[in-house]
């Protein structure tokens, strides 16, 4: 008889299901929570003055078979359902997700991660280099 184990997740942390198990998603130090706050802010401002959508941070996100959690990401106006905003996670991907990278994140996870959210379905990708000053702006390929 197969026998299951149990996985306790600790409440206090947050997990993004990749490949149907749970991986922690680090933090944000006060460098790359300032950096997300300045982004909000101002693109924000911008969203809600020509009414294109809304901005949500650490927010969950279905990306194909996997649950990730952006450090913000922009849904547009018109993929906002009637009914509004869901309860719990968005059952699809928004159409810009920035990662702020951390000093432990690996280049080719973060880079992996970039494309798994454009092939599926995310128009966007920026990945921010707090260490480098630098925006990555990767976008989807669509067919001429």
């Amino acid at each position: 008889m197969p026998t299951t184990t149990a996985v306790v997740l600790d409440p206090d942390k947050l997990y993004e299901i990749v490949d149907g198990r749970p991986e922690e998603k680090e933090r944000h130090g006060a460098r790359r929570s300032g950096i997300c706050t300045r982004l909000m802010i101002k693109l924000g401002m911008y969203l809600q003055a020509n009414r294109l959508g809304e901005l949500y941070r650490v927010t969950n996100f279905q990306i194909g078979a996997n649950e990730r959690i952006p450090d913000l990401a922009f849904v547009s106006a018109a993929h906002i359902p009637p009914e509004g905003e869901p309860d719990t996670k968005w059952p699809m991907p928004p159409d810009l997700a920035v990662e702020v990278i951390s000093p432990n994140d690996l280049y080719e996870k973060v880079y992996a991660k970039a494309m798994e959210y454009l092939a599926a379905g995310v128009k966007q990708v920026w990945l921010v280099s707090p260490e480098h000053q630098h925006v990555a702006d990767f976008r989807r390929q669509t067919a001429c």
